[in-house]
């Protein structure tokens, strides 16, 4: 019985330790299976309104490689990346996550950058100092904004 409570300590210990007090999952602690991240990582649907405010100039900066039809009256949209046209029936809502939070992950060539990625890069920098940055940096996106993402892309669907 001893046993069975110290094992069951231990994996609530670890479970504890995957996702902050607010249950949002940590960018290390996020579990990507073949490239696919199946669990939230706010344990809370995304809202799919906020998606285009992201993919727009600045935070997530989407449009500069990708083409997205629905967000036409946003200009110099990119042709680097796929089209983000019929994304939602291309890939699951899991697949989706794991693409926008490290598509390194799925595609391991690819040059999109990893907006949920906190340390591991080659050569960082601390932002406009010319100057080496030192990890942990903080995520391109947070884990709200990633599922935002993730919502407005699987409404994307082919018709």
């Amino acid at each position: 019985m001893k046993t069975l409570n110290l094992a069951a300590a231990a994996a609530f210990g670890l479970i504890a330790t995957m996702a902050t007090a607010d249950g949002v999952v940590a960018p290390a602690d996020v579990v990507y299976e073949d490239g696919a991240v199946e669990q939230s990582l706010t344990g809370a649907p995304g809202n799919p309104a906020n998606g285009p405010d992201i993919m727009n100039k600045g935070a997530g900066n989407c449009i500069a490689c990708h083409e997205v039809s629905a967000l036409a009256d946003l200009p110099f949209q990119g042709t680097v990346g796929p089209s983000l046209d019929g994304a939602g029936s291309r890939w699951s809502e899991a697949q989706l996550r794991g693409i926008v939070a490290n598509a390194k992950e799925m595609f391991y060539e690819s040059m999109m950058p990893s907006f949920y990625k906190t340390s591991g890069y080659i050569r960082p920098g601390d932002e406009f100092t010319g100057k080496a940055g030192s990890e942990p940096l903080p995520p391109m996106l947070s884990a709200e904004e990633i599922e935002d993402v993730v919502a407005f892309l699987m409404t994307m669907k082919d018709e």
